[in-house]
């Protein structure tokens, strides 16, 4: 009897919770749950849909309930909210995404439009062709964004040009405690007693403008040397006969790199102002291209301003014809001199001895190098390197915005884009007209990069014969030494002529890396020489000049002292207010 009680009172239970469930109301609470479940989760999937994160639809599992009559109600409810709303949540995420690339896919089309508009600008001042492909695409030259990361050559270097002669009777060129483009500010806005203490400056001769950086940021005595070693080069009278040349060509035997021949020439420098005799350069084998015109074709001054004057420079070449003048020793030429004397002679001593006390900022095997045997040959070439290459010409300033613009023009565009409205450039009534402040001040301003920026040379190849030669991995390590006290450091300028570092590259994905784009070596056993030749003699040339003066202006640097052209960027650096920035070197070097 209890058995069948258990049984009836089981059955009457089991058709209560079939009609509760079958109720109206009981659904209604039912269905509104797995609504909330199911808009809770498409607002977390419109949350989450820029992000790494994609929601899949959700499908809900049922448990068969049946009514009365048999039909499965609740079922078909269940069945109806996951295709619908469910459906609706899956639509929403499509069309965020959608809005989403096709907001990326506008602002990749700016980025291109106005990276396009830059290159046509860049290629009117080297080529031609640059206006007609803005009238091709409605841009005005007034309506086109300045491009932060190049630079106007031609009044750059007619600015150059301006610092690095007399004017009038004065002894030194126009150089005042005025930056830049602001010393060619028209000096009638002032009173007479600021053009008087102008000429006053001018005249006593203040610090050479190619310095940057504090005293402390550069090599003991670095802005009296430059200014001494100008006025040396540049005398008064190039006719006196107490004038007296070293009138020299550039070193040319096979196998000389860039770097060999230009520690040559400091070695050169050395021995004419110890002898007191302005040096004069002559034919320089690498300047023998095409991209080098005129009278700058095979000379220094296609890439750099001369080390002296026109008229020095022509007196000195009609003194090589004289007899009179050889007898007398009042020009020499290179032959006059040993190998060693050329390279290793006597540092000048005209200045004391400054490098006695050179800040130890060079970071070898994990500790700071504090002296070497070679302490003044390091100051010295520094100084020299820094004088030979103080001002580019437009020919190297034209290479240098080429170099930038391939590397740093879409990003640099994206920047710019950033602060423009965003129907840009469908309503833009164009840009300010540029004012004084522009011209004069803003100007002097160094071209954009992303920064801050470290430097890397890595040489390989032939070089084995010279020095100790590391893999990538360890010029790597030293980057990332300094990345741990500079987090937001990110980006790395690569110097390298071997593929096979190029390649290496890809293995390091938290670093951004730029470099110049020509073909490398990929047989480690090739020789400089071949190589450079294999390129020809302009790219040769060009694209290691980029990257020399790409490394002197970058926040940090890794490289190898071993290596001459590593030693000369390091001397670039420390004249260049680099020094309290440090060298971290995976060698030294092999005379030390």
């Amino acid at each position: 009897m209890e058995p069948l009680n258990q049984k009836s009172i089981e059955r009457v239970v089991s058709q209560k919770a079939l009609q509760m469930g079958s109720s109206f109301p009981c659904q209604i609470c039912v269905v509104g749950f797995l609504c909330g479940v199911c808009l809770t989760s498409l607002f977390l999937a419109a949350l989450t849909s820029f992000g790494t994160f994609q929601f899949g639809p959700i499908l809900f599992s049922t448990m068969p309930m049946a009514n009365s009559s048999g039909n499965s109600t609740f079922r078909n409810d269940i069945n109806m909210i996951t295709r619908s709303d469910c459906h609706f949540k899956l639509k929403e995420t499509e069309r965020l995404w959608d809005s989403k690339s096709s907001r990326e896919r506008d602002n990749e089309e700016k980025v291109s439009f106005l990276y396009s508009g830059w290159s046509a600008v860049l290629n009117e001042s080297t080529t031609s062709g640059g206006k007609e492909y803005l009238q091709k695409h409605g841009i005005r030259g007034s309506s086109l964004p300045n491009a932060p990361h190049l630079e106007n050559c031609k009044v750059k270097t007619q600015l150059y040009e301006y610092l690095d002669k007399r004017t009038g009777t004065d002894a030194f060129p126009p150089w005042t405690t005025w930056k830049g483009s602001l010393q060619t500010f028209s000096v009638a806005a002032f009173s007479e007693q600021m053009q008087k203490l102008r000429h006053e400056a001018a005249s006593e001769g203040a610090c050479p403008p190619w310095i940057a950086g504090s005293d402390e940021e550069n090599y003991p005595l670095t802005r009296k040397v430059q200014r001494d070693l100008w006025i040396h080069q540049h005398p008064l009278n190039c006719s006196s006969p107490d004038v007296k040349f070293l009138l020299t060509d550039w070193e040319r035997l096979p196998g000389f790199g860039i770097g060999a021949q230009i520690v040559g020439m400091t070695g050169l420098l050395a021995i004419a102002i110890n002898e007191g005799r302005v040096l004069v350069t002559n034919y320089y084998n690498r300047a023998h291209h095409w991209g080098c015109k005129g009278s700058s074709q095979s000379s220094w001054s296609c890439y750099f301003f001369p080390e002296t004057s026109l008229e020095c420079r022509q007196r000195a070449f009609e003194l090589i014809k004289s007899e009179d003048a050889w007898s007398k020793g009042t020009v020499t030429t290179k032959e006059n001199y040993t190998t060693k004397h050329i390279w290793a002679g006597p540092t000048p001593r005209k200045w004391g001895l400054p490098w006695n006390y050179l800040q130890p900022t060079t970071y070898l095997n994990g500790t700071l190098l504090a002296s070497h045997r070679k302490m003044d040959r390091r100051w010295w070439r520094a100084q020299a390197v820094r004088y030979l290459m103080r001002f580019p010409t437009e020919y190297t300033c034209n290479l240098m915005n080429e170099a930038r613009h391939v590397s740093f023009g879409k990003l640099a565009a994206k920047v710019v884009l950033e602060s423009l409205p965003g129907d840009w450039p469908k309503e833009n009534s164009g840009k300010e007209r540029s004012g004084d402040i522009d011209e004069y001040v803003w100007s002097n301003h160094k071209p954009w990069v992303p920064r801050p920026l470290l430097s890397m040379h890595v040489r390989m190849g032939d070089k084995a014969c010279e020095m100790k030669v590391v893999g990538f991995k360890e010029y790597m390590q030293l980057a990332d030494r300094i990345r741990r006290h500079f987090p937001h450091l990110n980006s790395i300028w690569l110097s390298t002529e071997m593929q096979e570092v190029i390649d290496k590259t890809r293995e390091y994905s938290h670093w951004n890396f730029y470099y110049t784009k020509v073909r490398r070596q990929v047989k480690t056993n090739m020789s400089m020489a071949d190589y450079e030749t294999s390129l020809g003699r302009e790219t040769s040339t060009n694209y290691p000049l980029v990257n020399f003066l790409m490394a002197a202006d970058s926040d940090f640097y890794v490289g190898a002292l071993g290596s001459s052209w590593s030693f000369l960027i390091d001397g670039m650096r420390n004249t260049g207010g680099k020094v309290m920035a440090g060298f971290l070197t995976v060698n030294k070097d092999r005379f030390w």
